[in-house]
């Protein structure tokens, strides 16, 4: 869900024109109707967000959304590694997620896809490929994730599921962590 903030004038939240687009609206545009993107600048270190993105320990520590959390997490991270991260309801059920990464480019560039579990054997229902991109800006990390989904119907239930919100959350907590490195 877009944060509706995002569209208001400068000071109508409380924040300004620049705080609104670093914090909820994504600065990059979908490139289609299948897309969602989030797109802001971290106020942490390029190498300290790489870190959270590909050791386990690590993003075990932010990769859901509060009060879920993330129960474990194995990373292959290298073009046709493989991942699993099970994520944990607040309820206790958990929720396992397997996948593959796609390229591979240490400390810029993240691409993985759920349609792929392992050495190339298909998933049961392929949902999206996610492009994770990281640069240098102003200090801290310019940081962009774009979910490409297999279907425009995927994309709305992704969206329904609460994309921008729970992935902007994630991100807060991606930037607390990398900050702390």
């Amino acid at each position: 869900m877009i944060d509706p903030a995002a569209d208001c004038p400068a000071g109508a939240t409380g924040l300004t024109k620049e705080t609104q687009m670093t914090a909820t609206a994504p600065a990059a545009i979908p490139a289609n109707d299948r897309e969602l993107v989030l797109d802001r600048r971290l106020a942490a270190p390029r190498a300290a967000v790489w870190r959270c993105w590909t050791e386990p320990e690590l993003l075990k520590q932010w990769f859901a959304p509060l009060p879920w959390t993330t129960a474990d997490a194995e990373l292959d991270v290298r073009a046709g590694g493989t991942s699993r991260v099970v994520m944990r309801s607040p309820d206790g059920d958990e929720f396992p997620n397997r996948g593959l990464y796609l390229e591979v480019v240490p400390g810029e560039r993240l691409v993985f896809t759920d349609a792929f579990v392992a050495a190339w054997q298909p998933s049961d229902k392929p949902f999206m490929v996610v492009e994770l991109t990281m640069a240098d800006e102003d200090g801290g990390t310019r940081y962009t994730a774009r979910a490409r989904h297999w279907s425009v119907a995927d994309r709305e239930t992704h969206e329904q599921m609460g994309f921008h919100d729970g992935w902007g959350q994630c991100a807060s907590q991606l930037e607390t962590l990398a900050q702390s490195l």
